[in-house]
């Protein structure tokens, strides 16, 4: 079953009006306030949907996340059973900091479709559509795997690019990275526009690589799926919690490294709105009584890969 390209608008407004509700406090230097906000406005919409919804990545676990927490139901409970990912406010010192690249996510499969973990990092890997499944892996040492990705690509590894976020934790990687004389594109939040990077050429990023959140590799994973790109991750579960959490949810081999479509499997519609103008698409802009938006748009099935602009009336 797939899911109708009727609903990429649904969920696009969704994050359009979650986006919009952030920005209001964009530059104010709260980003609880600019997050809330977010959530706020995404659970109201998401509930006012005749679809029996099940949120799977999104603001935590229960005992920490008030709403859109992982597991909560929404919708109507009625129509579609769906896998929900959220990130409400991808970025949220971008937000507070009036910084660019701060965006409102969603992704949306079937039931079952989307991968169940709790709230951890991911240890992930992605290049682009050209370069051979096996030629990039997780198991391979850094070295390897920028020897293979500059043969695939035909270039000189000094004239690669790596992105990865800037983190004390990354200092080897970094300190390998600039031995072998690849360029760098170190970002300092926002790590789902970061593994983005890889699904277009004009964006000069050959490989994403590193420690970053869990929820935001499933949710990049869902738009990297649309573009063909190649993605790996491998979930970190450091903490008893997390490894409790992770077995009661079924999770049985917690060292697996993980495909892109065994975190992703079947349909899927993936949506950004720019919140902040970054890379990928611009920010929320406000004419007298009117908003623009833009949301970058991926339905795999319906091979849709695009930015729509969004010009509407603000409701008061």
């Amino acid at each position: 079953m797939t899911l109708d390209t009727n609903l990429i608008e649904v969920f696009e407004n969704i994050t359009s009006k979650a986006a919009l509700a952030s920005y209001n406090f964009v530059g104010k230097k709260d980003k609880k306030a600019a997050d809330k906000a977010a959530v706020d406005v995404m659970r109201n919409l998401l509930n006012n949907l005749d679809i029996r919804g099940k949120i799977v990545i999104g603001e935590g676990e229960l005992d920490k996340a008030p709403m859109l927490y992982i597991g909560e139901k929404v919708g109507s409970g009625k129509g579609l059973e769906l896998d929900i990912a959220v990130d409400p406010l991808e970025g949220t010192n971008f937000a507070a900091n009036n910084l660019p690249g701060a965006l409102s996510v969603m992704a949306v499969a079937e039931k079952n479709n989307l991968f169940h973990a709790p709230e951890t990092y991911m240890n992930k890997i992605a290049v682009g559509s050209k370069i051979p499944r096996n030629a990039i892996d997780l198991d391979n040492s850094l070295k390897k795997n920028i020897y293979n990705l500059a043969d695939c690509k035909n270039k000189d590894v000094t004239e690669l690019t790596a992105c990865l976020l800037d983190r004390p934790r990354h200092k080897k990687i970094i300190d390998e990275l600039n031995e072998l004389k690849v360029n760098l594109k170190l970002i300092t939040d926002g790590d789902i526009s970061g593994a983005l990077l890889v699904s277009n050429e004009n964006y000069g990023v050959d490989i994403f690589m590193g420690i970053g959140g869990g929820p935001e590799g499933v949710l990049a994973a869902s738009a990297l799926d649309a573009y063909n790109c190649n993605f790996q991750g491998r979930f970190l579960f450091e903490k008893e919690n997390d490894i409790s959490r992770a077995k009661s949810m079924g999770i049985k081999e917690l060292d697996r490294k993980y495909e892109l479509n065994e975190i992703i499997s079947g349909d899927s519609i993936f949506c950004a709105t720019g919140i902040t103008s970054g890379e990928l698409i611009k920010g929320i802009e406000i004419i007298d009584n009117t908003y623009i938006s833009e949301t970058l748009i991926t339905h795999k099935n319906s091979n849709t890969k695009k930015v729509i602009k969004r010009t509407e009336n603000i409701t008061l």
